[in-house]
């Protein structure tokens, strides 16, 4: 119980810097010891990188979670090693292909400008595909994108769409389809003679939550995934309602992300089917309590989020 209130605690305050500990209900593993689930040089996969990745040796990979984002990545007990559900499945990614990650934390917005730039060669951070971001990268799918919303234990309000969330006060995260949800909702409600609901931006999950205890937001709306976590490590808030993050007709989808030409996204999905196979990516989604969310293979910019909806 003393560990499980720890992991708590540390999601209510943002603080990382702790003793090693395992939320033992979920089987997170904490420490900067994480014993990764592994797997082999793919060569067929290794032969579509471009040459200068392959000879440079290092995957460039760009984790936009800033502060944290549990389980999905975050910083380990010792406040510096990136851990967690996406950097898993990028250490796979690189290992199939030969490489060595290089695992660069950053902010969301700036993990954008990084791919951009063809500062980083990846991003492995919750993006989902939307036909917007298909304009300026190339995706390679390797998980299902669901999202959901969360508010306080015990509360009788429901989202089951658009319309429950008029009036409302609802966190999410800036440049998110998450965002891009609400918003279509709430042009939808004004045409509807429905009232919007207020969205709030927080810096980081820590603030959000701080919001949600003290009753300055109704709901916050997040990424499935972590949401589950802080549920059932919190005991003091529940899911009320989980959707697609690529809306009512479309199953979202979560991708490997590269500047669009870069030659990089046909290594990646060759990289993500070889470790379907082989089991070790069904290993990484049941190390995080995700495997509801595993795909068949990886897809190539497939349809996404449209750009109404």
């Amino acid at each position: 119980m003393k560990r499980l209130l720890i992991a708590a605690l540390l999601l209510l305050t943002g603080c990382t810097a702790a003793p090693a500990q395992v939320a033992t209900d979920t089987g997170v593993n904490t420490s900067a010891e994480q014993n990764r689930v592994t797997t082999t040089k793919n060569e067929a996969a290794a032969a579509l990188l471009p040459a200068k990745v392959r000879e440079r040796g290092t995957l460039i990979v760009g984790a936009g979670f800033g502060s944290g984002n549990v389980p999905l990545g975050f910083l380990a007990d010792d406040n510096k090693t990136p851990i967690g559900l996406e950097i898993d499945i990028a250490y796979l990614v690189a290992e199939a292909l030969g490489l060595t990650p290089d695992i660069q934390v950053t902010s969301w917005e700036n993990l954008f400008i990084g791919l951009d730039s063809a500062r980083y060669d990846a991003g492995f951070s919750n993006i989902t595909v939307t036909e917007k971001r298909k304009q300026k990268y190339d995706f390679a799918t390797y998980r299902k994108d669901d999202i959901a919303f969360e508010a306080k234990k015990g509360n009788p309000w429901r989202v089951a769409g658009g319309k429950d969330v008029a009036g409302k006060t609802i966190a999410v995260g800036s440049g998110t389809n998450q965002e891009k949800i609400l918003v279509d909702w709430n042009e939808a409600n004004v045409k509807a003679g429905l009232p919007a609901a207020t969205i709030k931006y927080f810096n980081n999950q820590s603030d959000t939550y701080l919001a949600l205890s003290s009753g300055r937001i109704d709901a916050y709306l997040g990424p499935n995934p972590s949401i589950a976590y802080h549920v059932k490590t919190s005991g003091q808030t529940e899911t009320i309602g989980k959707f697609s993050g690529a809306g009512p007709t479309l199953q979202g989808l979560i991708a490997a992300t590269t500047k669009k030409n870069s030659g990089l996204v046909k290594a990646y999905q060759a990289a993500l089917d070889g470790v379907i196979a082989d089991g070790s990516y069904a290993k990484v989604l049941e190390r995080w309590n995700v495997s509801t969310e595993a795909v068949d293979k990886s897809e190539i910019n497939p349809p996404g989020l449209p750009l109404t909806s």
